[in-house]
């Protein structure tokens, strides 16, 4: 993940901190806003070789990013707020919404306080399956069994491989190959392809999610908590594309169904797994559009405009990223114009 592409990238955020150029983009800019991706808040920061460090941050970085919001005089809202001032044509107070994607016991532990202490709105995620322990979170657990061993063996496709994994340098070499493979194929190849993994290392993939996730009844805290919209995020944490069209539509329906008959109340938001172009695209746009989902967010970058208001289920957001955890660089994160031209100058890229 800290290859080229990312060493562009923060050049680039270098140079707009330097120049405050950010608050003139944010003025004459027609974005009226940004939505935040969150994961994980931890405290200690990562290990060497931590190839999700990208979905991690400290408390300090949320609560500086909060801060941030309130010191450039930007609201905080949730996802209903924000949908109504997309669709309002005229000009609209520029706002920021935190939105956290699958229900970290740590959202819990080091995020709600700090939510709280500022009264900020925000969005939980979660995929069902999850807090029953049934989930796999497998990138997480293809960290850790490459971390954990000084080989690792994998049959990826009709090929035998062995990674050494001894250096970082061969632990990340190994974790993009096997990462990568397991994005490309199909969803029931992956989970048994991840499960024959986890077997033969020792790895215990439901201990591991009872312990990352929180259970039903730490939900209820958030349930019951008025800062906290509950947003559903599919049972399985399944890539939707890769899903056949009415398995898709029962993974967005029963994640619904599941999360009303659990925590009382039924969400009206929603957010797709992994949510990149290979992940969700039109296919999905239209099926939750078709199934009444309010907003839907994807993690194609970029800032939100009244053009969004006719693709309410195509939703951009802004990763608040764990390898760009700087203070200095949080007036780009709010400056959601920047991130549409990374994106190549659409304000709907849904292509």
């Amino acid at each position: 993940m800290a290859g080229l592409k990312y060493k562009v990238l923060k050049a680039g955020f270098e140079v707009l901190a330097a120049t405050r150029l950010t608050g003139l983009i944010r003025r004459f800019s027609a974005s009226k806003g940004v939505i935040f991706t969150l994961h994980r808040v931890l405290p200690d920061g990562p290990q060497a070789f931590s190839p999700n460090a990208i979905l991690q941050i400290t408390p300090e970085f949320l609560e500086q990013a909060i801060m941030a919001c309130r010191t450039h005089d930007i609201d905080i809202v949730d996802l209903t707020e924000a949908r109504k001032r997309i669709e309002a044509s005229d000009k609209t107070k520029k706002f920021a919404v935190f939105t956290f994607d699958d229900a970290y016991r740590d959202n819990l532990q080091f995020a709600l306080p700090i939510l709280k202490k500022h009264n900020c709105p925000f969005t939980l995620f979660v995929p069902t399956a999850f807090p029953d322990g049934e989930g796999d979170i497998w990138w997480q657990a293809l960290e850790d069994i490459i971390a954990q061993n000084p080989s690792v063996e994998i049959s990826l496709g009709e090929q035998q491989m062995q990674f050494a994994t001894q250096t970082t340098e061969e632990k990340s070499t190994a974790f993009d190959e096997i990462y990568w493979h397991m994005r490309k194929v199909p969803e029931p190849d992956r989970v048994a392809l991840m499960h024959k993994l986890a077997n033969q290392y020792g790895y215990d993939l439901r201990k591991q999610c009872e312990e990352l996730i929180m259970s039903w009844d730490e939900l209820k805290t958030f349930a019951a908590e008025p800062l906290c919209t509950i947003g559903a995020h599919t049972v399985h944490h399944f890539e939707l594309k890769k899903l056949p069209k009415k398995e898709a539509r029962a993974e967005i329906l029963r994640s619904f169904d599941v999360l009303e008959e659990k925590l009382g109340k039924r969400p009206t938001h929603f957010s797709y797994p992994l949510g990149g172009p290979l992940s969700a695209g039109m296919r999905e746009f239209d099926l939750a559009a078709e199934l009444g989902v309010e907003t839907a967010v994807t993690t194609r970058p970029g800032g939100l405009y009244h053009d969004h208001a006719q693709h309410l289920t195509a939703l951009p957001r802004i990763s608040l990223n764990g390898y760009f955890q700087e203070q200095r660089f949080l007036d780009v994160f709010l400056t959601g114009a920047i991130f549409t031209a990374q994106a190549g100058m659409k304000r709907v890229n849904i292509s």
